[in-house]
């Protein structure tokens, strides 16, 4: 386990505890330390907002093609582009509406279809942008509008709030950043204020677009110069104490500093050492592959490959698992968008979540953007609700899973029948599959009392018509008893380990053959 070589970082304390103070070193490398931890900080400030500045380019550009693409329907009669309109804003990942512009009144949007309303074009930084607090439809949610004109007619793009706001969070997760157009200024909060609250912080940068009238700022809170010195210098310090026949000593022992278990996880994350493997899901009526599940490895540099139940739970204790499976959805998208073409139309993917996936409404632009990537229809995205944490019902929760099925996400229970709270979902939400343990299943052949719960889970399934999948089939007998009491969907090692991906796209090209039926 990766966390087996992991030390303590009180042994470099105490030997320079026992070893004392090198007064004259310290005078002289403290200045140069200073520095260094100056320059480093003030080149992440740079970065991240330089990587900001990027990023919102991309996304103005979308809106600008977007605009591109149906300003010569201004001055059209409402009815007649509504839904030309609509169909654009489904296109664009990051467009929340479309609106036409004549003689400067909106009137016609993709939202509401005709509409009324002046357009106020002083309100727009170079007649381009605009930030705002709100709007009509979301009065308390930011919005960005991109503005584009022809003679009388234009057309305006307006960008969800939530998408700067989640922009500013992964490019400020180590420096707090802001985005300014014109006098409005939005942080990571969502709020968007008259004044610049980062204006007295260390190392303020700024990255402005040579081709937009916007500005991102970031700057370090004041004090974290010697934080970071305190957090990340202390071996220097010693290096400076223990001088000389000391010295190599002092540097052995600090080679052997390691980080702690949440912080490697971390990097580990950083350096996207987190990657799919795919279990495939049997459909028993044809023999073919229904779809897959996602199943999260970790490959480490040194350890190889670990499995979830040695790092899942700490991730979880530790607020991780949420940009972890974010990460794993890119990853997967990219491989199957890839290989596209060789999925079956309505190949199943399932991808687990925890509770802490329910505390607000992000996953659901995630499920939109990740299903954007495919044909409609191409691919089915199923949730699987994990037990490890119960997911309360709340207005929040309800209205995720809400949406989630307005996209056509399907959700499924995992490990049905271990939880307590099972019968809780079923009865919270509407659930689309049912994956019995694999403890059932291991029991079949052996024990009376797995037979018995087995069948009672069957039974609810077809009194609550929900699907079932069987996990964790291992043997033909199994897979016989479970295909004549009616479970369709198989997955275990009878038919396949969990496979990266250039595995699985490999298995997918050659045909299931007649034998292959269980």
């Amino acid at each position: 386990m990766p966390f087996s070589t992991l030390r303590s970082r009180g042994r470099a304390l105490r030997l320079s505890t026992s070893l004392g103070v090198a007064v004259l070193p310290l005078l002289l490398g403290i200045p140069l330390m200073y520095w260094q931890a100056a320059t480093t900080l003030e080149s992440r400030a740079e970065k991240s907002a330089t990587d900001a500045r990027v990023q919102l380019e991309s996304m103005i550009d979308d809106a600008a093609h977007a605009a591109s693409a149906v300003i010569g329907s201004a001055g059209l009669p409402c009815e007649e582009v509504e839904q030309a309109l609509r169909s654009q804003t489904a296109l664009s990942p990051f467009s929340r509406s479309v609106n036409l512009v004549q003689d400067g009144v909106i009137y016609c949007t993709s939202l509401m279809g005709p509409y009324d309303n002046n357009e106020d074009v002083d309100t727009y930084v170079q007649g381009t942008l605009r930030l705002m607090a709100g709007n009509r439809v979301t009065p308390d949610r930011a919005v960005l509008v991109y503005r584009q004109t022809d003679g009388d007619h234009g057309v305006l793009i307006g960008i969800d709030g939530q998408h700067l706001i989640n922009l500013l969070r992964i490019n400020g997760q180590e420096v707090p950043l802001q985005i300014a157009v014109g006098e409005s200024w939005i942080s990571a909060s969502g709020a968007v204020t008259s004044s610049n609250w980062g204006a007295k912080n260390e190392y303020a940068v700024e990255a402005s677009s040579s081709r937009y009238p916007f500005q991102v700022f970031g700057g370090y809170p004041p004090g974290t110069t010697l934080r970071y010195l305190q957090e990340h210098y202390t071996p220097q310090w010693l290096l400076l104490v223990i001088l000389g026949a000391l010295g190599g000593v002092g540097s052995f022992r600090l080679g052997l500093r390691s980080t702690s278990p949440g912080t490697e996880l971390k990097r580990a994350l950083a350096a996207s050492e987190f990657v799919p493997y795919y279990q495939p899901v049997v459909d028993t009526e044809n023999g073919c592959w229904h779809g897959v599940e996602t199943l999260m490895r970790w490959q480490h540099p040194t350890e190889g490959l670990v499995p979830p139940d040695q790092f899942i739970p700490l991730a979880e204790r530790l607020g991780l698992i949420v940009p972890m499976t974010r990460a794993m959805m890119r990853k997967v998208r990219e491989d199957l968008v890839a290989h596209a073409a060789q999925l079956p139309a309505g190949f199943h993917l399932s991808i687990n979540i925890t509770a802490a996936h329910c505390e607000n409404l992000q996953l659901v632009d995630e499920c939109r953007e990740f299903l954007a990537a495919f044909p409609a229809g191409h691919v089915v995205l199923i949730l699987e609700l994990t037990e490890r944490q119960m997911i309360t019902s709340t207005e929040v929760t309800r209205q995720l899973f809400s949406a989630l099925r307005g996209l056509g996400v399907r959700i499924a229970i995992d490990d049905f029948g271990t939880g307590h709270s099972s019968l809780a979902y079923l009865r919270e939400f509407h659930v689309d599959f049912l994956k019995i343990d694999r403890s059932f299943i291991a029991m079949v052949d052996s024990h009376a009392l797995s037979r018995h719960l087995l069948e009672n889970i069957l039974d609810l399934s077809m009194r609550l018509q929900v699907a079932l999948v069987a996990e964790g089939v291992e043997s033909v007998e199994q897979s016989h008893y479970l295909t004549q009491r009616g479970v369709r969907l198989l997955q275990g090692y009878l038919f396949a380990k969990p496979m990266p991906a250039d595995r699985l796209f490999a298995a997918l090209q050659t045909p299931p053959s007649p034998d292959s039926r269980v």
